[in-house]
């Protein structure tokens, strides 16, 4: 992969729709990690009143003030982004050198080496086999912390598109490795609210991150806020400033601020959602399971299906009106990664893949 190639990812591609004659509105989008039952309704209200003629707060000040008290920590040590995809590359601009050392868990996401690519970082990629389950080796991994000294450390956790989710523990091991060899580990936790009964378990790991950690998150999964791009990190104050005096003024939209404001004030929403999102989760993998497919699920609600070649089965359910994600990209060619919708469109996609890729009994 080039420097300047596009990264892939899940969500439609119009362009390839319009080649194909496809229209997007005719689709159903299984490759969207999305809570299907959102957004609030409180996030539709705000935007619904939005004056659109002034220019943006660019600081993002009241958004910030209700992240800080949601985790605990100082306005100074949040910074919002334009999605968390905006805060990857940000990150590396500030703390990445031409040549310092960049290291990621993977399989993962691709943005934490396409920026540091674009960087002219040295990339070194500790990947977790299918074999062992997705879950990376903590002492194996330990090992090349000490021996690379990355810079940086990216690590998703729950993790896309595998689900492992890591003790607060490990992660705190993971984090002093690599503190102590000069180094900084980015937690991604963009997923978190979406694990079973994440809404509602007290998450350890939600307060302040401890020096040497940066931590990223974003609203636009659990909320169904993707098509505003919202996200944010969390990181002592100094490193916030640091990394915020790289972002260009007014990144983060009128629309975005207000959708995000509302749906942290909407308080009944993720309990009253995610356990539809799983109870939609448990049905669509029995149903993958019947039909004789071999499927993969841990800590979230999307899952991952062997089905020997992920692009051609991409290819078959498009054609049946259901968009899947292909793995290759993820270094998982014979993968396909799904993401739960509601029942109903989860009973089409059954068909679909019956109907198109399952030899008669």
């Amino acid at each position: 992969m080039g420097p300047f190639d596009p990264v892939a990812h899940g969500a439609l591609d119009h362009g390839e729709l319009a080649a194909l004659g496809l229209r997007p509105e005719e689709l159903l989008d299984f490759s969207s990690n999305l809570n299907p039952f959102g957004p609030p309704e409180a996030a539709r209200a705000a935007l619904a009143t939005l004056d659109l003629a002034p220019y943006p707060d660019r600081a993002c000040h009241r958004l910030r003030a209700a992240l800080a008290a949601r985790h605990g920590c100082p306005p100074e040590a949040i910074l919002v982004g334009n999605g968390a995809n905006e805060l990857i590359h940000l990150v590396v601009r500030a703390l990445l050198r031409p040549n310092d050392t960049t290291l990621v868990v993977g399989p993962s996401y691709g943005e934490y080496l396409h920026a540091s690519r674009l960087a002219g970082a040295h990339l070194v990629e500790f990947r977790a086999c299918p074999g062992a389950g997705f879950r990376p080796d903590l002492e194996a991994l330990t090992t090349v912390i000490v021996s690379a000294r990355p810079r940086l450390t990216w690590l998703c956790a729950p993790n896309n598109p595998t689900g492992i989710d890591l003790p607060a523990t490990t992660i705190t091991t993971l984090g002093e490795a690599c503190a102590t060899h000069g180094g900084l580990l980015i937690l991604d936790r963009a997923y978190a609210p979406l694990r079973r009964n994440g809404w509602s378990a007290p998450d350890p790991l939600a307060g302040a991150p401890p020096p040497g950690q940066i931590h990223l998150y974003s609203l636009t999964k659990s909320y169904a806020l993707a098509g505003l791009r919202l996200g944010y990190l969390i990181a002592a104050a100094e490193l916030a400033a640091r990394i915020g005096a790289h972002q260009p003024a007014w990144s983060v939209n009128s629309a975005a601020q207000a959708a995000g404001l509302a749906a942290l004030g909407a308080e009944d929403f993720l309990a009253s959602t995610l356990p539809r999102l799983w109870a939609a989760s448990d049905a669509l993998r029995a149903g993958l399971r019947d039909l004789g497919l071999d499927v993969w699920r841990d800590a979230l609600p999307f899952m991952l299906v062997r089905t020997g070649d992920g692009a051609a089965t991409r290819a078959a359910l498009l054609r049946r009106g259901c968009v899947v994600r292909d793995c290759a990209s993820f270094g998982l060619p014979e993968w396909v990664r799904i993401a739960p919708r509601h029942p109903d469109d989860n009973a089409r996609l059954l068909a679909a893949w019956k109907e198109s890729l399952c030899p008669p009994r």
